[in-house]
C-alpha cells in the first residue's frame, strides 16, 4: 500500500508539473522613443502559431511552456528572440534595424532604404489610405503627397479619376504610369483597385523615373499589395462600414416668385407683354434641384486571412462594395467585388517564387451627366412654376430644357467589367550578393454595356424626343502582359564602397477589340426586350463598328547605384525602349539620368549635433519619354474614313484612308531637372523634405495640325496627321513637414504639412497659332487654347471692366455691335484690348486658366488612450473655373445671384440687367469665368479600439469601431456644384457643365482582427 500510495503521489505531481508548465505570456511592445507598435508579429519559433500587438501595442500568447522561444518581428525593426522560463510579462523595445533604417522604398526594379534614396520620391502608406478610407484607391493620392494632384470628373459612383505628377505637361495624355507588384497599367486600374488591398503607394516624381523610359514622363506609381510574412502567426480581419451619402453642394437657385419677378422685369426691358401678370400665389414653387438629389447608402465589406511559416507566405481576402448616387439612386449605382490571393513560397535557399492575382468584377448604372442637357443642366435650368410631373407641352422653354425627372425615369443602361491581374515571378539567388528575377505580370479585362432610348415626347421641337426605340450594345476586350527579367548585384567592399548593379529587359504587349452595334425598334418600347437580337427595325445609317490594336514595346536598361561610407551616393540609369506606335525609323530611343546625393549628417563635424538627425542633399536629371497619346500607330494610316466610288456606273459607299499617317513621329521626350534636402530633427520627431524642379516637354505629339485639303482631310472619316509641334515648361517648388511626438504615456500625435507650387507654360507650337479645345454655351467658339506664352488649356475670351452704368457711357465706349448688339446700360463693359475703337474677336485675349498654381495638404492623427482621430484636408489655390451650366433661353430659371442685377445706376457693378432682348452679355467673358480656389475637409474620423482585457476574455486580438465623415465641406467662393471637379482634358478641362458633386458621407464601421 505505501509503494502504491508513493507511485501515486510520484504520478499525480508529474501530472500537475506539466499542466504548470503551460501558461500565457503578455506584454508591450515599444520602439526605441517608446511609442506602442501596432501590428508587431509575436510568435512561438518553430510554430506557426502567435498573435499580433494590438492597436496599444499589447499582445498575449497562449500556451507558452518553459524553454519556449517567442519571436517579435517588425518591418523596420531588428527580429528580437526572448527564451521563455517562468516570467508570465514580457515587455520588449525593439531597435531601429540598422540596415533598413526608417522605411524600404519600392523604387522600380527593387528597393533602397528611404536615406539612400537620390531622387525625389513619396510614400503614401497604409495607415493613410486607412484613415481616409477612400472608396477608390487613387483618392487617397489626394493631400498626402505633396506635387499630387488629383481630380474627380464626376462625384458619381464609380466615376473615373485624374492623376497628375508635378502639373499638366502634354497636350494629350497626363496621367502617370501605375505599376501594381510589378505589373505594369493605369490610372483606372488602380482606381479599381480595393484599397484594403493596398499595404503602399510609391510615387517617383522626377528622373528617378527613367529606369521606366518611355513610360515614364509623366511620373511612376508604384503600387505594392499585402502579403503574408515568414513566421506571421494565422490572423483574420474582417473590416466593414456603412454609410449615409448626401450632396455636399447646392447652387442657390430663384424661387417661383423670384423667378417670375425677375421674367417679368426681362420681358419688361424686351418691350414685351409680362409673362405672369399676376405673381401673388405662385410662393416657392417646385425646386427640382432639391428633388433630384436624394440621401442614398453606401456599405463595404472586406474580409482577409494572412500568415506565413519559416517557408511560406500567403494571404487571401475578399470584398465588396455597393454606393447607389446621390441622384436616381435607383438608375446610379456602384457594385465593386474583389478577389485576392497571394502565395510566397522559398523553395530552397536558392530558389523563391511569388504568385499574386486579383479579381474585380464592376457592375455601373449612370445618367447623363456633365454636359449640356445632363440631369443636373435640366434641373438647374427648369422653370420653378413648373409642377413636380409637369412637361413643356407648349415650348415654353425652348427647345432643350426637359423635366430632369421625365429624363430620369427614361433613363436605361448598364455597365460590366471583369477584370483579372497579377504576378507570377521567381527568384533565383546563386549567392548572396546576385539575385535573378523573372516575373510575368498580366491583365485580362473584359466589358459589356448597354443602353437603351425608349420612345419619348418630352414636348414639341425638344432635341432629346425619341421617335423611334433604340438599344446600343457594345463589347470591350483590353488585355495586356509584362515580362521582366533581370538581376541585381550588391556588395560592399573594403567595408566603404557600396555597388549595386541592376540590369534586364522588358517586353509589354497591349492588345485588344471593340465591337460596337445599335439596334432599332425594341419590343414593347421596354427596358426588359432592349437587346440587339430582339430588335426588329433597320437603318440606312451605319448601325455597328469596331476596332482592335496591338501594341509591342521592348526595353533594356540598367542602372549603377554607389555609395561611399554612406555618404555620397550616386546612381546612373539608361534604358532603351522600342514602341510599335512608331515608324521603324523612329521606334528606338535612349533615355539616361543620373542622381546624386550627399548625406552631410553622417560627417564628423556634424556627429555632435544634438539639433539634427538627419540631412541630405540630392539631385536629379534625366530624360524620359512618353508615348501614350490616344493613337495606336502613327506610322500608318486605317481604312476608318468613308468615301463613294464609282462601280460600274453606279454610286457606290465604301471605305477610305482614315486619319494620315506621320512616318516622321516620334514620342514626347520630358527633360526634368530636380534638387532636393532631406532633413529630419530632434531625433527624428521633426521631418522635413522640400525640392525645386523643372520639366521642359519636347516634340509633343499634336493631332490635326492643318494640312492641305487636296489630301482628303476633309473627307468623311479623313484626319489631319499627327506631328511632333509643341513644348511646355512646367517648374517649381514643393515643401512638406512632418511633427510627431509623444506627451506622456498616453497620448501620441503626427502632424503633416505639404504645399506645391507649379508654374504652366506653352513655350512653342509648330504647324499651328494655336490649338482649340471645349465648349461654351452653344454655336460658340471653343474657349480653350494651347498657345505659345500661356499655361495649357488657357480661356480665351473677352476682359470686363463692369458694367455700363448709364446710356451716355455705353454711347461713349467703343462699339460692341459686333458682338450681337450695341450696349445699353446695364450692360457689361468689355475691354478693347487692340484699342482699335471696336470691341470685336480681336480683342478677345487670355481671361484665366485651370491650372492651380498652388496646392496643399494638412494631415493630423492623434492617439490618446484607446482613442483614435485623424483629419485630411486638401486646397487647391489659383485654379479657375467657366461657368458653362446657365442656359441663355428667356424663360429658363437664373441662379440666385441674379437678384443682385444691375436695375438702374449703381445698383450692380457685376451682374448685367435683364432683358429678352438682343444683348452682347452672353458671349465668354470674365463674367463667366470664376476663381475656383476651394478648402476641403476630406475625411474626419474618430475610433475607439476596446480594452486589452476585454479582447482576451472573447479571444480577439482587435476590435475598433469607428465614425467618419468624408468630404465634410469645402471652403470655396466657386458658384458651382464641385470647384475640383474637370473633364480632365488638357485642352477644355475646367469647363463647369453642372458636375455631378461629390458626396458628404456620414459613415460607421468596425476593424476586426483574430
Amino acid at each position: 500500500m505505501r509503494k502504491f500510495t508513493c507511485l501515486l503521489i510520484v504520478f499525480l505531481s508529474g501530472f500537475f508539473g506539466a499542466y504548470a508548465q503551460s501558461f500565457p505570456v503578455s506584454g508591450l511592445v515599444s520602439d526605441e522613443n517608446n511609442m506602442p507598435l501596432l501590428g508587431v508579429n509575436v510568435i512561438v519559433k518553430g510554430e506557426a502559431r502567435g498573435t499580433t500587438t494590438d492597436f496599444d501595442g499589447n499582445y498575449t500568447v497562449e500556451d507558452i511552456s518553459s524553454g519556449d522561444i517567442l519571436q517579435f518581428s517588425y518591418v523596420g525593426f531588428e527580429t528580437q528572440e526572448i527564451t521563455i522560463n517562468d516570467q508570465q510579462t514580457i515587455n520588449v523595445t525593439l531597435k531601429t534595424d540598422s540596415e533598413s533604417l526608417e522605411e524600404v522604398v519600392v523604387i522600380g526594379y527593387g528597393t533602397q532604404q528611404r536615406k539612400d534614396i537620390t531622387g525625389s520620391v513619396s510614400v503614401v502608406s497604409d495607415e493613410a489610405i486607412r484613415g481616409l478610407q477612400p472608396i477608390q484607391t487613387t483618392q487617397a493620392l489626394q493631400g498626402t503627397s505633396s506635387g499630387v494632384v488629383v481630380t474627380q470628373t464626376s462625384g458619381a459612383p464609380g466615376a473615373s479619376l485624374n492623376i497628375n505628377i508635378r502639373g499638366i505637361a502634354s497636350n494629350t495624355e497626363n496621367g502617370p504610369l501605375v505599376i501594381i507588384d510589378g505589373y505594369q497599367t493605369d490610372v483606372q486600374s488602380l482606381s479599381n483597385l480595393n484599397p484594403s488591398d493596398v499595404d503602399s503607394m510609391t510615387i517617383l516624381k522626377d528622373a528617378q523615373a527613367a529606369i521606366y523610359g518611355v513610360a515614364g514622363a509623366n511620373g511612376v506609381i508604384l503600387v505594392t499589395t499585402k502579403t503574408g510574412e515568414l513566421n506571421m502567426a494565422p490572423t483574420v480581419s474582417y473590416d466593414t462600414y456603412y454609410g449615409v451619402q448626401e450632396t455636399s453642394r447646392q447652387v442657390p437657385l430663384l424661387n417661383a416668385t423670384e423667378y417670375a419677378l425677375l421674367l417679368n422685369e426681362s420681358y419688361a426691358n424686351g418691350g414685351q407683354d409680362l409673362p405672369f401678370p399676376v405673381v401673388s400665389g405662385l410662393g416657392e414653387g417646385t425646386d427640382f434641384q432639391q428633388a433630384v438629389f436624394e440621401t442614398s447608402p453606401i456599405i463595404s465589406h472586406n474580409l482577409g486571412l494572412s500568415g506565413g511559416t519559416e517557408k511560406v507566405t500567403y494571404a487571401v481576402g475578399g470584398s465588396h462594395l455597393r454606393q447607389e448616387g446621390i441622384i436616381a439612386p435607383e438608375k446610379t449605382q456602384y457594385k465593386r467585388s474583389t478577389a485576392k490571393i497571394s502565395l510566397g513560397v522559398e523553395i530552397s535557399d536558392a530558389f523563391d517564387i511569388d504568385f499574386n492575382t486579383i479579381y474585380t468584377n464592376i457592375d455601373r448604372n449612370s445618367i447623363n451627366e456633365n454636359g449640356l442637357g445632363s440631369v443636373l443642366f435640366n434641373a438647374l435650368n427648369i422653370a420653378p412654376t413648373f409642377d413636380i410631373d409637369q412637361e413643356d407641352r407648349n415650348g415654353f422653354l425652348g427647345n432643350e430644357i426637359i423635366n430632369p425627372l421625365s429624363q430620369i425615369e427614361n433613363t436605361f443602361n448598364e455597365y460590366n467589367l471583369d477584370k483579372f491581374n497579377g504576378t507570377f515571378g521567381l527568384n533565383f539567388t546563386p549567392i548572396d550578393e546576385l539575385v535573378f528575377t523573372s516575373r510575368i505580370g498580366y491583365n485580362f479585362g473584359k466589358s459589356d454595356a448597354k443602353s437603351f432610348s425608349p420612345i419619348v415626347d418630352f414636348g414639341p421641337g425638344k432635341v432629346f424626343n425619341v421617335t423611334r426605340s433604340t438599344v446600343s450594345q457594345n463589347r470591350i476586350n483590353d488585355n495586356n502582359y509584362t515580362f521582366d527579367l533581370y538581376g541585381k548585384y550588391e556588395n560592399t567592399f573594403n567595408d566603404a564602397h557600396h555597388v549595386t548593379l541592376t540590369g534586364g529587359m522588358t517586353v509589354i504587349r497591349n492588345w485588344g477589340d471593340g465591337l460596337f452595334a445599335t439596334g432599332y425598334d425594341v419590343p414593347n418600347n421596354s427596358w426588359e426586350f432592349a437587346d440587339i437580337s430582339l430588335t426588329t427595325g433597320t437603318s440606312d445609317e451605319k448601325s455597328n463598328d469596331s476596332y482592335v490594336y496591338d501594341i509591342r514595346k521592348l526595353s533594356f536598361f540598367g542602372r549603377l547605384q554607389y555609395d561611399f561610407q554612406g555618404k555620397y551616393l550616386v546612381s546612373g540609369m539608361l534604358r532603351r525602349d522600342s514602341s510599335t506606335r512608331f515608324s521603324p525609323d523612329n521606334r528606338t530611343d535612349y533615355f539616361p539620368s543620373v542622381t546624386a546625393g550627399w548625406i552631410i549628417s553622417e560627417e564628423n563635424f556634424m556627429e555632435d549635433s544634438e539639433v539634427i538627425s538627419f540631412l541630405k542633399l540630392r539631385a536629379s536629371a534625366g530624360i524620359l519619354g512618353n508615348d501614350e497619346v490616344g493613337q495606336n500607330q502613327f506610322y500608318r494610316a486605317l481604312l476608318n474614313g468613308e468615301a463613294t466610288y464609282v462601280l460600274d456606273g453606279q454610286l457606290v459607299n465604301g471605305r477610305a484612308l482614315g486619319g494620315l499617317p506621320n512616318p516622321s513621329a516620334k514620342w514626347e521626350e520630358a527633360e526634368k531637372i530636380n534638387l532636393g534636402l532631406d532633413l529630419r530633427m530632434l531625433n527624428n520627431r521633426i521631418d522635413i523634405t522640400t525640392d525645386i524642379f523643372r520639366e521642359e516637354r519636347k516634340d509633343l505629339l499634336i493631332p490635326f495640325i492643318p494640312v492641305s485639303g487636296i489630301f482628303g482631310t476633309g473627307a468623311p472619316g479623313g484626319a489631319s496627321p499627327t506631328v511632333n509641334a509643341g513644348t511646355t515648361v512646367n517648374q517649381g517648388a514643393e515643401f512638406s513637414i512632418k511633427y510627431s511626438d509623444n506627451i506622456g504615456d498616453n497620448f501620441n500625435f503626427n502632424v503633416g504639412y505639404n504645399v506645391t507650387y507649379i508654374d504652366n507654360e506653352v513655350t512653342q507650337v509648330n504647324g499651328a497659332e494655336f490649338i482649340a479645345g471645349g465648349a461654351f454655351g452653344v454655336g460658340q467658339p471653343q474657349p480653350s487654347r494651347f498657345e505659345e506664352g500661356h499655361a495649357i488649356g488657357y480661356f480665351y475670351g473677352y476682359k470686363t471692366d463692369g458694367l455700363f452704368q448709364t446710356q451716355a457711357e455705353a454711347d461713349a465706349a467703343p462699339s460692341q455691335m459686333a458682338l450681337g448688339a450695341q450696349a445699353q446700360a446695364g450692360d457689361i463693359k468689355y475691354v478693347d484690348i487692340n484699342n482699335d475703337g471696336v470691341i470685336n474677336t480681336d480683342d478677345r485675349t487670355d481671361i484665366g486658366d485651370p491650372i492651380a498654381d498652388v496646392t496643399m495638404g494638412f494631415n493630423l492623427s492623434m492617439n490618446y488612450k484607446n482613442f483614435d482621430f485623424s483629419a485630411y484636408t486638401y486646397a487647391s489655390l489659383g485654379n479657375d473655373m467657366v461657368r458653362n451650366y446657365e442656359r441663355n433661353q428667356p424663360n429658363v430659371n437664373r441662379p440666385a445671384y441674379y437678384l443682385e442685377r444691375w436695375r438702374g445706376v449703381g445698383t450692380s457693378n457685376e451682374v448685367p440687367r435683364l432683358t429678352t432682348g438682343a444683348t452682347s452679355n452672353n458671349v465668354l467673358s470674365e463674367f463667366f469665368v470664376e476663381d475656383a480656389s476651394y478648402a476641403r475637409i476630406q475625411n474626419v474620423q474618430i475610433g475607439y479600439s476596446l480594452p486589452d482585457d476585454l479582447m482576451e476574455r472573447i479571444k480577439i486580438d482587435r476590435l475598433r469601431i469607428y465614425a467618419s465623415v468624408n468630404n465634410l465641406y469645402t471652403f470655396t467662393r466657386y458658384k458651382g456644384f464641385d470647384p475640383s471637379a474637370t473633364t480632365g482634358e488638357p485642352i477644355g478641362g475646367g469647363i463647369d457643365y453642372g458636375f455631378y458633386p461629390v458626396p458628404r458621407i456620414f459613415s460607421v464601421g468596425v476593424n476586426l482582427n483574430l
